[in-house]
């Protein structure tokens, strides 16, 4: 135990002075770097995977209209780097049985309006409609004006699963016609219905799609004793059937100069939509729109330049990367930058925004964390140096002046310890003058205060022996030791 006296062992080294305290630093950015760790991780997982590089697509029967525009769809989206496997297939139900099974593989694929089973099938979602599957009629004798006349006669509807069969059967029910009546419903389709009506097998056709194009048609419209369906309420089952559209074969469509037909010919007609599971990548969206643009825009005899791909909703509901590209086209990074990069750079923004959004803010407030963790080291101390202070001003045992002086020790021993920045060097020394200035409360005897107290506001002056003399000397010579300023100097800003 020390002497009451204060009389004490030389204290070590001030504190190391360092330009900057990593401690502090990386416990002020640490939290930011965990919370900046936690986003990343967060957006990673919510991040759109890359694109794949291979899909594929069920089209149509070898040699039609669909198989072809596939093929077309091939050579666009290999520019890009995307494989586009084609599948032949029956027609629009095989399409949409393989698109509505997990294990088909099938990513896309083209569907008539009209042969889902009730409503769509879930998980499958509509990149646009693409082209009118016109119906054509063609028939033998008098002239027909409804489709109720046919019943009892010979009718091609179509092959087992094709769209024509079911937009047939479909029209006909509406007219009261059914399988299994007096009607016969044949499953010819295509050349073989057309070549049945003509050789007089059949009574009428029903020709929808690669059957019912303008070469078709026209030399059907040229076959003497065959007449073209007029559908003069169209408008009558575009309302009763949605996904129909009224079509209009104009005067002189099929031959200008001998005007055939003589006066327009109206139609119906289902559009075929590019259907894809809702799986489907963003990226890929836009490119089988892109290209669905180039090879169904053009004007034909029954549709204007521009008119397809179209965002019409009829059994599968449009996408919203569908609809988003419909609005406003590709998106900026997709515009200026080759698809590959384009896609980099729009994950890679998913990761770098959220992560400027967060640590812009975070980081303005590292130098306040930073400052606010070195000066704690300070200002921690000055809660028990006030302690020692208050029990300095009241009467006690020199035992318990001895006791404080200890604590008061320890304290100076702990701050001459610290590793301060140079920076906060002032608050430092400020400490530990006020160190100097507690340690010479204690070491002052209690009646000196008193009476210093007193005869400074008497002003008077006294012998160095008396009260109100200045401090003892031994008190002066040990602020000395530790380079503190004795007395006047030491009472600075407490």
């Amino acid at each position: 135990m020390k002497p009451a006296t204060g009389r004490r062992s030389p204290p070590r080294l001030v504190a190391r002075f360092v330009a900057i305290s990593w401690r502090d630093l990386a416990v002020s950015f640490g939290p930011i770097l965990l919370i900046a760790a936690v986003a990343i991780w967060v957006a990673v997982r919510l991040i759109q995977p890359a694109p794949p590089n291979t899909l594929t697509i069920s089209a149509g029967p070898e040699g039609s209209t669909f198989w072809n525009a596939a093929q077309k769809y091939k050579e666009i989206l290999a520019r890009n780097r995307i494989t586009l496997n084609v599948l032949s297939s029956e027609g629009s139900l095989q399409n949409l049985k393989r698109l509505s099974d997990p294990k088909s593989n099938v990513d896309v694929g083209f569907v008539q309006d009209g042969v889902a089973p009730g409503p769509a099938a879930r998980g499958l979602m509509s990149l646009g409609s693409v082209a009118y599957v016109p119906l054509a009629i063609f028939y033998h004798g008098p002239t027909v004006t409804r489709l109720s006349e046919f019943k009892g006669e010979r009718l091609a509807v179509g092959a087992e699963g094709s769209g024509t069969r079911e937009l047939a059967l479909a029209l006909l029910k509406a007219n009261g016609i059914v399988p299994g009546g007096a009607t016969r419903l044949l499953p010819l389709s295509g050349d073989d219905a057309a070549s049945a009506l003509v050789s007089g097998k059949v009574d009428a056709a029903f020709l929808a799609g690669d059957s019912a194009q303008p070469a078709v048609m026209g030399k059907l419209y040229r076959t003497p004793n065959v007449q073209f369906y007029d559908f003069s309420q169209a408008d009558a089952y575009t309302r009763r059937f949605p996904y129909l559209t009224q079509l209009t074969m104009p005067m002189g469509a099929f031959d200008l100069g001998k005007n055939l037909p003589a006066a327009p010919i109206h139609m119906v007609a289902p559009t075929a939509e590019l259907v894809a599971r809702d799986s489907l990548h963003p990226a890929l969206s836009d490119l089988l729109i892109e290209a669905a643009r180039e090879v169904h825009g053009k004007a034909n005899i029954l549709q204007r330049a521009g008119e397809f791909p179209a965002p019409l909703a009829h059994d599968f509901p449009i996408s919203d990367d569908a609809a988003r590209y419909y609005k406003s086209g590709k998106s900026f990074l997709y515009r200026i930058l080759p698809f590959w990069l384009a896609s980099l750079a729009d994950r890679l923004l998913v990761v770098v925004v959220p992560l400027i959004v967060l640590l812009v803010p975070a980081l303005r407030l590292v130098p306040s964390l930073y400052a606010w963790r070195v000066k704690s080291r300070i200002y921690r101390w000055y809660g028990a140096l006030i302690a020692i202070e208050r029990s300095a001003l009241s009467d006690h045992s020199p035992t318990e002046r001895a006791s404080l002086l200890e604590r008061l020790d320890a304290i100076e021993e702990s701050v001459n310890g610290l590793k301060m920045p140079l920076a906060y060097a002032d608050q430092f020394y400020v400490l530990r003058e006020h160190i100097g200035f507690v340690r010479q409360r204690l070491t002052q005897p209690r009646e000196t205060q008193r009476d210093g107290a007193g005869n400074e506001t008497q002003g008077t002056g006294n012998g160095p022996g008396e009260a109100g003399a200045p401090p003892a000397p031994s008190a002066a010579n040990e602020a000395a030791e530790i380079g503190e300023t004795p007395n006047g100097g030491a009472a600075k800003p407490y």
